[in-house]
């Protein structure tokens, strides 16, 4: 087969009908092709002037079943599948009366639309599938050594310039990456409408509810769609980039208000620790109700705090590590107001990679624009979180439900002779949501509804309650306030009772842990003898 193949015949069917007009157009003037269409885009390249030839008299048989049935004909499929060089072919195309078929350019209905619509009928969805034009851009592309497949109309321009360029032929190399982009394409259809489809028959299903657990499906088909290359990974030497998913996917591994998706306002290209990092932060900050700020550095909260005002939180969280704060990215869930930015960029001279919220006032954006490198997000709204989550491993994926803080407390238990103060409680309700969001095994320090000291990722836990209660303590000194009086989160149960024994040698009065060891009865005596309240919460929170 030759490289180059002149387009002669052309077929088009677009839902898409951005600039298919002016498309047809230059293919009739420029090379006398024969233009074949259907239905609407018919129309309007006829009403533009341009000579077209209806696919029923190029077929013989007329549109039928409400436009079902138009395009699935012999005529169609056997100009598009018939191989050039093969005797055979070409004799049994002439035999049937077949003409060749040189383009395709085809869209497809638009199903994902149709189906975003809160309002979509079953029936609707159902009519909005695409048979006719998937069918003909697979044939198209199996047959790319003859055949030029156009599934996207930004392409239109580029195949015009290349039939210019090459006297009306397209060349065997762009062939061939457009039958590429076009099976991308047809699969990412495909996947919306399973996707659809399962989603539609589990929520029709009798068992189903709102507040029904993820259970795991068979099989699970995503298509995620190019944002931006990164300047590298990991490390400069390690190549990335981020994909988002495409909107009919949105719903598998996204929020509301996602990290990808959040308008950057200023600042250098994000990195790829850059994203890890602000995904991290932008979780942990909307586990709260009220103001909220986290300061992050390398997936742990080193900051942490909730307040009256979100600029109140922000500088309680500062005041947790300003050290390990230089260079993290902070977090907010309130709007930014000119205050915050003052107190971060002008008091703290607080170097930032990150600043992420769900808005900003014109104030702090004036601001903010001094620092041309700062990276600054807004992402509309700092509501829910994602329903899943998924990372993938050597060979596969591992796909959960994502681990968010919904524990009534009313269902904790209060094993100790001592119960916690009610001020203790809401110090301990605040460590719990924050313990969760620190790299197991994890202890979380809180005073006054900030996280005064982090334990993070010890292979064991007393070395976590140690590191933690030592930082407490620092941060206290460095604040001028008294040490002690401190509330403890920890991700998982207490093994032993050293636990217990060396959180309270260092000032933690009131403890907040899942329970459930085989030597719980270690710990709590343990906190009696130290006379320290524990709370069982029943339910761990692993983050590794």
């Amino acid at each position: 087969m030759a490289a180059d193949v002149k387009i002669g015949r052309a077929l088009i069917s677009v839902t898409d009908k951005t600039g298919v007009v002016d498309f047809a157009r230059a293919l009739v003037d420029d090379f006398g092709v024969e233009i074949i269409s259907t239905g609407g885009t018919a129309k309007a390249i006829e009403a533009a002037g341009v000579p077209v030839t209806p696919i029923e008299e190029f077929t013989g048989y007329p549109e039928m079943m409400d436009g079902r049935v138009k395009t699935l004909h012999p005529k169609v499929h056997g100009a598009l599948l018939c191989r050039r060089d093969s005797e055979e072919h070409m004799a049994q195309a002439s035999e049937h009366d077949i003409k060749m078929i040189d383009l395709v350019a085809v869209n497809l209905y638009e199903f994902e639309k149709t189906v975003a619509s809160p309002d979509v009928t079953f029936a609707d969805a159902i009519e909005h599938i695409d048979i006719g034009g998937p069918s003909m851009l697979r044939s198209a592309a199996k047959n790319n050594d003859s055949v030029t497949v156009v599934c996207d109309p930004s392409d239109y321009a580029m195949v015009l310039d290349e039939m210019h360029r090459h006297k009306g032929a397209t060349t065997l190399g762009t062939r061939r990456r457009l039958a590429a982009k076009t099976y991308t394409r047809t699969a990412a259809y495909d996947t919306a409408i399973s996707t659809w489809l399962n989603s539609y028959l589990a929520e029709e299903a009798p068992e189903a509810s709102a507040s029904a657990a993820f259970v795991p499906p068979a099989a699970i088909d995503l298509h995620l769609e190019k944002v931006e290359d990164l300047r590298y990974g990991e490390n400069p030497h390690q190549a990335a980039a981020v994909y988002r998913f495409a909107d009919e996917f949105g719903n598998f591994a996204s929020s509301a208000n996602p990290l990808v998706g959040a308008k950057q306002i200023q600042g250098k290209p994000l990195s790829y620790n850059n994203l890890l990092d602000a995904d991290a932060a932008w979780n942990a900050v909307r586990e709260f109700d009220e103001p909220a700020a986290i300061i992050l550095k390398h997936q742990n909260p080193c900051g942490s705090a909730v307040a009256k005002t979100v600029t109140e939180a922000y500088d309680r969280a500062f005041a947790c590590d300003p050290k390990s704060a230089y260079g993290g990215i902070i977090a907010l869930n309130r709007e930014v107001p000119l205050e915050l930015v003052e107190h971060f960029a002008d008091r703290d001279k607080l170097f930032v990679e990150v600043l992420i919220a769900p808005s900003f006032t014109d104030e702090a954006l004036e601001r903010l624009s001094r620092r041309k490198n700062l990276r600054v997000l807004e992402t509309g709204g700092a509501d829910g979180h994602a329903h899943l989550e998924a990372r993938t491993v050597d060979g596969g994926m591992l796909v959960q439900a994502v681990d968010t803080v919904s524990e009534d407390p009313s269902t904790f238990t209060f094993p100790t002779t001592r119960k916690p103060t009610d001020k203790e409680m809401d110090d301990l309700l605040f460590a719990w949501r924050v313990v969760k969001t620190v790299k197991s095994n994890a202890i979380l320090i809180a005073k006054d509804q900030s996280g005064i000291g982090m334990g993070p990722g010890q292979p064991n836990r007393v070395d976590s309650a140690l590191f933690a209660c030592e930082r407490a303590e620092e941060t206290c000194k460095r604040m001028g306030v008294e040490a002690g009086g401190f509330a403890a989160a920890s991700d998982a149960f207490f093994p032993f009772r050293d636990n217990v024994d060396v959180l309270a040698a260092h000032g933690v009065t009131a403890i907040i842990q899942p329970g459930g060891s085989m030597r719980d009865e270690e710990s709590i005596q343990a906190c009696d003898d130290h006379g320290v309240a524990m709370v069982f919460t029943g339910a761990r929170h692993f983050r590794h």
